[in-house]
């Protein structure tokens, strides 16, 4: 009884648990029982939104521990500051206080964030400027120290809290909409901390922005019999991604060669990238889902995160239906303030100058978000400067696409033989360039002889053509992202970079062909899933939102014979140790 109800780290609360689903069910039952008669009692929808929050801080206490506390006084000091944010902007619209408390909000949000996640990054930064060897100092440890006498907490070692940066981006958006006029202050500050700790998308998102959720806090509870069975498909949909796409890919494949990319071969290393391109998917996406059923079956609305994303066309497509929460909250909050596509530095330039700088930026901010690391910042900007090309790009007349491709390609082939053909980077960028040019020349005698316009299948050819681009172009920046994931902070950017510089240098040596084919048998089951579930991902939406309402149509008998018989397929693949959701490191 003491285990269920204490914080063990090593067994953090995962949606893949049987804990967890016992969890929900007793939180549901007591969920139940309050909202009887919720749409005729506001009393009620206040006695929901408290018992909620009262679960949700449990659900948190059980994932991050004593760091509830972390969250405990965002709660506090944003609920204080929206109030102020609000009486100054009701006293005057143009008042400089409402302005003074905006930003009082987002220093003491960022603050903790940059303490917390950033604290080993600039520590290293500093430390390589000016030669010193500052180490890192948990202050918040130390304070506990003084409490418990025992010095039970490290104060050399800054720990993570999970889940810190999606719910430091939501209470930066209530703030930030409380100032523009979207929203009115939450009254009572339990209900605002029940919109800050809602459990379904507390740790790993999707972002919620205020705007979208607050108002949901006083709607009465509404569900009927096609949102029950839509919210059990996504629920079921999130856990066979999870389980058997994810994890599995991952334990049996991808982490193997990521921990030893030298004892693999540069198609090996190259394969671990794809599928790690569908293991994030389905793992990111898989929480996503699990999130957005749990939540509709308390009658809770969150946003779509994602739209089938490897079906882009390009970059900027790609980052529209990736993370979408993540990707509409930076372009609300941090390139429209930066000026979107209209000014640079308050000046007045070019559209296209200022929403490239802008969107570059962003995507830095961006990948700097997701970790503390100059991989993470390698990986945004590579997304950053792919978004730029390919605006300039698609701005260019056909004949100039075409003899720019042709110049290039001939530039690649000239630097591989100054190199001699040993250096990786160079072999890479050659192969990838020939391969571009290649489709450009099809595309550009396509286009004179006026084939595309008229004819469907080539129609067809140029888009799959595009989207396989897309989608290698977008596994190759996680080249950067993988490699920094799931590392101590202390060491991160050193066994990154060298992580990263071992696999492009497998990837970009010449290929031995002949152990495809042995690969290929060896992993089957690897080969397999990837295939399934990238044919599975690029099916039209359509079709895949008439088998998500047929699934809703089933009578309650086959809908439970149904679910038992996915959880039973999921659980044939599910791995000796329960792996966590990869975002639950950011």
């Amino acid at each position: 009884m003491i285990e269920w109800f204490t914080y063990d780290p090593m067994h953090p609360l995962l949606f893949t648990q049987f804990y967890f689903w016992a969890f929900f069910a007793i939180v549901y039952a007591g969920f139940t029982l309050i909202m009887q008669r919720a749409a005729v009692s506001r009393g009620r929808l206040h006695a929901r939104n408290i018992y909620l929050m009262a679960a949700s801080w449990f659900f948190y206490y059980k994932t991050s521990g004593i760091f509830l506390l972390i969250l405990a006084f965002i709660t506090l000091s944003d609920w204080l500051i929206g109030k102020r944010i609000y009486k100054s902007k009701v006293e005057s619209q143009k008042s400089k206080a409402a302005k003074l408390w905006l930003i009082l909000s987002v220093c003491i949000d960022l603050s903790l964030l940059f303490y917390f996640k950033y604290a080993y990054f600039f520590t290293n930064i500093f430390n390589d400027l000016f030669g010193t060897e500052v180490q890192v100092f948990d202050i918040f440890a130390y304070i506990g120290n003084g409490f418990s006498h025992d010095g039970r907490f490290l104060v050399d070692r800054i720990i993570l809290p999970v889940g810190i940066s999606f719910y430091i981006f939501q209470v930066i958006s209530y703030a930030a909409d409380i100032y523009r006029g979207k929203i009115q202050p939450v009254s009572n500050l339990l209900d605002f901390g029940f919109y800050v700790s809602f459990f379904p998308q507390l740790v790993a998102g999707p972002i919620v922005r205020a705007s979208e959720f607050v108002p949901q806090l006083y709607k009465p509870f509404f569900l009927t019999r096609r949102q029950f069975g839509i919210a059990v498909f996504w629920i079921l949909n999130g856990l066979l991604k999870k389980i058997i796409l994810s994890d599995y890919l991952a334990v049996n494949f991808i982490d193997r060669v990521f921990q030893s990319p030298m004892l693999f071969s540069g198609f090996e290393n190259f394969f671990a990238l794809l599928t790690y391109s569908m293991q994030v998917y389905a793992d990111f996406s898989g929480y996503t889902d699990i999130a957005i059923g749990v939540a509709l079956l308390m009658g809770f609305y969150l946003p779509q995160n994602f739209d089938s994303p490897y079906k882009s066309r390009n970059p900027q497509e790609f980052w529209r239906r990736w993370h979408q929460s993540l990707s509409r909250w930076l372009k609300a909050y941090v390139y429209i303030p930066l000026g979107g596509n209209r000014t640079l530095f308050g000046r007045p330039a070019s559209k296209l100058l200022s929403s490239n700088f802008n969107s570059f930026l962003t995507m830095l901010i961006g990948g700097l978000w997701h970790g503390a690391s100059w991989n993470f910042v390698i990986w945004g900007a590579l997304n950053g400067i792919g978004m730029i090309v390919n605006k300039c790009w698609r701005a260019l007349s056909e004949h100039l696409r075409y003899v720019l491709m042709l110049l290039l390609a001939i530039g690649m082939v000239v630097a591989r033989q100054l190199t001699h053909g040993v250096n990786p980077l160079v072999n890479m960028l050659e192969v990838w360039v020939l391969i571009v040019w290649v489709g450009t020349s099809i595309w550009y005698v396509g286009w004179l002889w006026g084939i595309r316009a008229t004819n469907r299948f080539v129609a067809w050819i140029d888009n799959a053509w595009a989207i396989l681009q897309t989608f290698v172009f977008i596994s190759f920046t996680r080249l950067f992202f993988r490699s920094a994931s799931n590392l101590d902070p202390a060491t991160a950017n050193r066994e990154a970079w060298e992580t990263a510089k071992q696999m492009v240098t497998q990837i970009g040596c010449a290929w031995d062909n002949s152990i495809i084919l042995p690969f290929v048998q060896e992993y089957r089951y690897v080969v397999i899933l990837f295939v399934m579930g990238m044919i599975i991902h690029w099916l039209p939406s359509r079709l895949k939102r008439r088998y998500r309402l047929a699934f809703a149509a089933l009578p309650l008998p086959l809908m439970i014979l149904a679910a038992a018989a996915a959880v039973l397929i999921a659980y044939q693949f599910i791995t000796a140790d329960m792996q966590p959701f990869i975002y639950f490191q950011f």
